[in-house]
């Protein structure tokens, strides 16, 4: 095991996931490596990141003639390459998620980010890469936080499936995310079935809030630059991130103290825990390291781009930061709504906007599979 900043995570309980997946990666032998070294216990990825895996290699060349040739559609096909790695990653992480005894040692797979506003629907196609995963002890099926998503969220956990709720903002919508989790655990737990064996991850999108909240604040320093207020409004710049995380990570330690989660303890539920997502840098002005220094505490997921992730093995400082200057987070959230930045506005397109730049991805990446399907059968 290594013992950079990545494996002393562990100590203050924070689990490190990989947010990133090639071919390559995985059957190079790469992936273990980062399992053995850097303690990477856990792997996410969405259309986004295999769309870049895809464009920018050969690697999946092979199988895509063979599938074509096969008389496989576009959408079959994204299933059958995507699936390939990840079964494969979860064979690779599947010694982790037997020693730390299911709590860890995931690999996260999408539904459809068109079907975020059809909970029929990504309940069908959930269920239908779990099937086509072979039923992968340690699959994560990633589900947008939608309303129609939570609906979902609830039948599969009622089900028996793990479940990563991504595209999370706010406090209100984590509330709603943990409140779906909790009453899919109890209509399971009603129709005797067991519950000790279901994990579930809820992923917090970070460095969004800030790159939205900091174009606002830019906007109104260029509408008043120097004026009385300039001071209090650059002290927020970059603080609105982290902020929104700590009063998320304040409401998920309130519910688990809760006698409703008691009562699912009892019965062996483990909790849902807080998964730190889009924790890349995406101001250079700020630390490459920021979204992970400043969100440390225990019962906690941290998901990193891979250059994040090096970044923080070669410099980042370990101490348990999410329970500090907890006091600070009330005066920073009425601070912007006191400067006219309607954060409820913000979250809400920010969940409107994440939805559809994956989307827009998802359509890319089919695009792409349909060109080369086309064109490798020919060849």
């Amino acid at each position: 095991m290594g013992d950079n900043g990545l494996c002393r995570l562990r100590s203050v309980g924070q689990s490190v996931w990989l947010d990133f997946i090639t071919r390559e990666l995985v059957r190079s032998g790469r992936l273990q490596e980062m399992i053995d070294d850097d303690c990477v216990c856990g792997l996410t990825t969405n259309p986004t990141i295999f769309e870049k895996a895809v464009s920018g290699s050969a690697d999946y060349d092979d199988d895509i003639r063979r599938l074509a040739q096969e008389g496989t559609d576009t959408q079959e096909l994204y299933h059958h390459l995507i699936l390939d790695d990840v079964v494969e990653a979860c064979k690779a992480l599947y010694p982790l998620y037997e020693l730390s005894g299911g709590a860890d040692g995931f690999v996260s797979v999408e539904v459809s980010p068109e079907r975020a506003r059809d909970g029929a629907a990504t309940v069908r196609e959930a269920i239908e890469l779990a099937s086509e995963a072979r039923s992968q002890p340690n699959l994560m099926i990633k589900v947008p936080g939608t309303t129609e998503g939570l609906g979902a969220v609830r039948e599969l956990i009622a089900a028996g499936f793990n479940v990563n709720v991504t595209l999370i903002f706010s406090p209100v919508q984590y509330g709603a995310v943990a409140e779906a989790f909790m009453s899919g655990l109890e209509d399971r737990a009603a129709a005797g079935k067991p519950i000790d064996s279901i994990s579930s991850v809820a992923s917090f999108f970070i460095s969004r809030i800030d790159a939205a909240v900091d174009k606002l604040i830019d906007s109104l320093l260029i509408e008043d630059p120097g004026g009385p207020d300039s001071v209090r409004l650059l002290e927020l710049r970059g603080r609105l991130g982290v902020a929104t995380g700590r009063e998320a990570y304040r409401v998920n330690r309130s519910l688990y103290a809760g006698e409703r989660w008691q009562r699912l303890s009892e019965l062996g539920a483990r909790p849902q825990r807080l998964l730190w997502a889009s924790t890349g840098t995406k101001d250079p002005t700020y630390s490459d390291v920021k979204y992970i220094e400043e969100l440390i505490g225990p019962e906690t997921v941290n998901t990193m781009p891979l250059a994040t992730l090096r970044a923080f093995a070669d410099h980042g400082r370990v101490e348990p930061t999410l329970g500090r200057h907890l006091e600070e987070i009330d005066a920073q959230l009425r601070a912007a709504q006191g400067f006219g930045i309607d954060l409820g506005a913000v979250y809400d397109g920010l969940l409107e906007e994440g939805i559809e730049k994956f989307s827009a991805s998802y359509r890319q990446l089919l695009g792409l599979l349909d060109e080369k399907r086309q064109g490798l059968s020919a060849a």
